[in-house]
């Protein structure tokens, strides 16, 4: 397990992380709406104009990524109490299969925390599969009855 590196991923790579992210959609059973090529150069494209919210972290094995996570920065409405308050989402969490429970995915979401908290956010959220819950919990993820979300229909996709 030494021998893995987490880090942010450099723009160069990014068409790799877009593969991990190709490739988690099609283990899910789900079908795409574009091409792999159009999919790679739109994710790419969409990381240039969102490094202020999103900034993908990799994980790396003998120079290669095996593992990628996307946590994001929301800036919350100031109070009287905090001037300044942010708080994250864990997006996109993935390990690609041949290195699943053996701790690595563990280590990139406590990568992820650890980043959080110097950042001094507020709290971090995750919408989690179901099988990756028991792992999110053993870091200190619980679910909250005040933290409410719903699924807003939509007919056309996002602009």
């Amino acid at each position: 397990m030494d021998d893995i590196t987490i880090r942010p991923a450099e723009p160069a790579e990014l068409d790799v992380v877009a593969g991990l992210r190709w490739r988690w959609v099609l283990e899910s059973g789900h079908q795409p709406v574009t091409t792999r090529e159009e999919f790679v150069r739109h994710l790419v494209n969409w990381a240039a104009e969102n490094t202020g919210s999103h900034r993908c972290v990799v994980v790396v094995r003998g120079g290669v990524i095996i593992g990628m996570a996307w946590p994001t920065v929301v800036q919350r409405v100031p109070s009287p109490r905090a001037l300044r308050r942010a708080s994250g989402d864990l997006q996109c969490v993935y390990v690609i299969p041949g290195e699943r429970d053996g701790g690595v995915g563990g280590r990139l979401v406590e990568a992820v925390l650890a980043r959080a908290r110097d950042l001094g956010l507020e709290r971090v959220t995750v919408h989690s599969s179901p099988r990756a819950i028991p792992a999110y919990a053993r870091r200190g993820f619980a679910s909250s009855p005040r933290l409410l979300h719903t699924d807003v229909a939509r007919t056309d996709p996002y602009p």
